[in-house]
């Protein structure tokens, strides 16, 4: 938690996990106290928990990270920070980043049609910057020069040459000077999932001829001072910092080069790619992704800006970065109620098999009475042997109908407690190393935890990139865990499930989880699963119509006894708003059940009042959540 927290998350005295949104105070917030008392007042789980004081911090981080660089390295252009709604386009969480930036003066970039009509309102002045990334029609484009025309500093990134030519067109049309950026493919790439952000594969910008011959053009037809920006774009999460240098450098000396062909582009925009580490590594312990500091990116991107301007005698232009994964991250965490525990059938240590169970089941139960003279990990890996060979034979002769139900069942169950002894043998052995057979008995034996939530829905990026998030239970950590287990989620799919997790050994197969009695939990466990603000929120998919999940936003509040306020909570998507989405709708289904139930009253099926009944239950569920109720 130290390692991915940031700061922002620890442990009290309770066992609780606390946040402390803000590092100028020791305030802190009890997760488990907020989850209790939202839940109290009717929100139902699974619910994001939003921090807004933690989207401050982060604005206030990145800013005085530059703020520091610029003034260490003499670096006379400045610094804008933009944030990327695509990241998270929720109107509370724009919001919260806009205030917090208004000291700043930072800006906003979008990248669709959608996200450019929402954002040009929120321009605190005609100083603020919008950008407006990816591709874009013609109507959009004399949106923007219209509000161009108004004062507003809205600029369209070119990301093909056909788009400068529109908007060229547009400007003439409309009687005005346009002003623009170009994006530009470099050579340089970071590596990583987003590899093809950049190089010149990527999907966006035009290449260096193609960027010469629109500078000769603008200069002919005497337009050098329409073109504003420059901007290039590495990827979502830089793993590596040199990769960065290696790009602000580049796109530097192209920045030099149009500055002596006689234009002078105000900014350089070297994109977003400021990395969040999700793993539980402390930074500098050279792990793979993200082992380097805000202050250490700011710092690249500073000194390699500087390195090529005064290299090449030309004026330094205002930086800016786009960065939207680092600020909203560490925002929310994603609660969700345990419904239930599986565990591997076994048998209790003093367990006596029957003097008429079958042989296969007698050498089972032979072997598990014999790990514990087992003499090291060799022997032991010799009755994983012996037990995977006599398991395949139960399974071969339940097949052909020598063994009967009842004596598959019991031979699974001696199957797995020899397995179980073997691990705790191992476990309690602690050697240096393991043989990966043995080792890989800790995931097989992991219990399976039942959660309310769904991954496609919630945790988008775990399901298709593999991301693995920060999970652990909100409360009890007062306890050290006694079993660990995989998250299955409740939609039907077998990809709707965590299996992979942060460790500080590296990725692990199974989460560490307290003890939970077999079935349904007898009282409230929840897991936490943290750093989910930045593109969860919005790439959600309702897979089996589970929609929105519920949200509860905290504040940091001195006055309160319990040192935060809940300022609103939002109930997650109906069972009716979900079917809408579908063309399902209420009249027309409950039409349908009403018939149904009128016809079997009068087949005599059920009573009058028993119709009325059933027809009121069915109702009520478009109200519901589309997520269980455990309560």
């Amino acid at each position: 938690m130290a390692a991915w927290g940031e700061g922002f998350f620890g442990v009290n005295d309770s066992g609780h996990v606390c946040v402390r949104p803000d590092p100028r105070t020791d305030a802190r917030i009890d997760l488990a106290a907020v989850v209790d008392e939202v839940v109290a007042g009717g929100l139902s789980l699974p619910a994001v928990i939003r921090f807004q004081d933690v989207l401050a911090t982060r604005v206030r981080a990145l800013n005085g990270a530059f703020a520091q660089a610029t003034a260490e390295a003499g670096y006379g252009g400045g610094y804008t920070s933009v944030y990327p709604v695509k990241v998270n386009q929720l109107r509370e969480v724009v919001d919260e980043i806009v205030e917090a930036g208004r000291e700043f003066n930072c800006g906003i970039e979008c990248g669709s049609k959608a996200e450019l009509v929402a954002t040009l309102p929120r321009l605190e002045s005609d100083d603020t910057l919008c950008l407006v990334n990816g591709y874009k029609d013609a109507a959009m484009l004399r949106l923007i020069l219209t509000f161009q025309r108004l004062g507003r500093r809205v600029l369209p990134i070119v990301e093909k040459v056909s788009e400068l030519e529109q908007i060229l067109a547009l400007a003439d049309e409309a009687g005005q000077e346009p002003a623009f950026g170009i994006r530009v493919k470099l050579a340089a790439v970071a590596p990583g999932p987003w590899t093809r952000s950049g190089g010149s594969l990527s999907k966006f910008g035009v290449s260096l001829p193609e960027l010469v011959a629109l500078a000769d053009r603008l200069i002919e037809e005497g337009r050098p001072q329409a073109l504003k920006l420059l901007h290039f774009h590495l990827g979502s999460q830089i793993g590596d910092v040199g990769a960065l240098k290696a790009g602000v450098r580049e796109i530097a000396r192209v920045y030099a080069g149009l500055v002596r062909r006689g234009l002078r582009p105000e900014f350089l925009d070297v994109g977003g790619g400021l990395g969040v580490n999700y793993e539980a590594l402390p930074l500098g312990s050279g792990a793979s992704g993200v082992d380097y500091s805000v202050q250490e990116y700011a710092n690249a991107v500073v000194y390699a800006a500087k390195e090529v301007c005064d290299a090449e005698q030309v004026p330094e232009p205002r930086l800016i970065t786009e960065n939207g994964r680092a600020v909203t991250a560490h925002h929310s965490v994603l609660v969700v109620d345990v419904l239930g525990a599986t565990q591997k059938p076994t048998v209790p240590d003093d367990f006596e098999l029957p003097a008429s169970a079958h042989a296969v089941a007698a050498e089972l139960d032979a072997l598990r009475q014999s790990v514990p003279q087992a003499g090291g990990l060799g022997e032991l890996l010799e009755v994983l042997h012996d037990a995977n060979e006599a398991r395949g034979k139960a399974q071969a002769l339940f097949q052909y109908g020598y063994l009967d139900l009842d004596a598959a069942a019991l031979t699974e169950r001696l199957y797995w407690a020899v397995c179980r002894r073997i691990h705790d043998r191992v476990e309690a052995a602690a050697p240096e190393w393991t043989p990966p057979e043995l080792d890989a008995l800790g995931d097989a034996l992991a219990d399976q935890l039942l959660c309310d939530f769904s991954v496609f829905q919630s945790l988008m990026d775990h399901w298709a990139l593999g991301q693995r998030f920060p999970i652990a239970p909100i409360a009890r950590l007062e306890r050290v865990p006694e079993r660990r287990a995989r998250l299955v989620d409740i939609t039907c799919d077998s990809d709707g499930e965590v299996a992979r997790f942060v460790s500080p050994e590296g990725e692990r197969r199974a989460l560490d989880v307290h003890a939970l009695p077999d079935g349904v939990p007898t009282e409230p466990y929840r897991l936490g699963v943290f750093l989910v603000g930045a593109y969860q929120d919005i790439l959600g998919d309702a897979h089996n119509l589970f929609g929105g999940v519920s949200e509860a936003h905290v504040y940091l509040d001195d006055d309160e006894p319990s040192g935060y306020y809940v300022e609103e909570t939002l109930k997650g998507t109906t069972v009716e708003e979900m079917l809408a989405r579908v063309q399902y709708f209420p009249s027309d289904l409950q039409a349908r059940v009403q018939s149904l139930v009128r016809e079997k009253a009068r087949a005599g099926v059920v009573r009058q009042k028993e119709a009325q009944a059933i027809l009121s239950d069915y109702r009520a569920f478009f109200q519901q959540t589309t997520y269980l109720d455990p309560r």
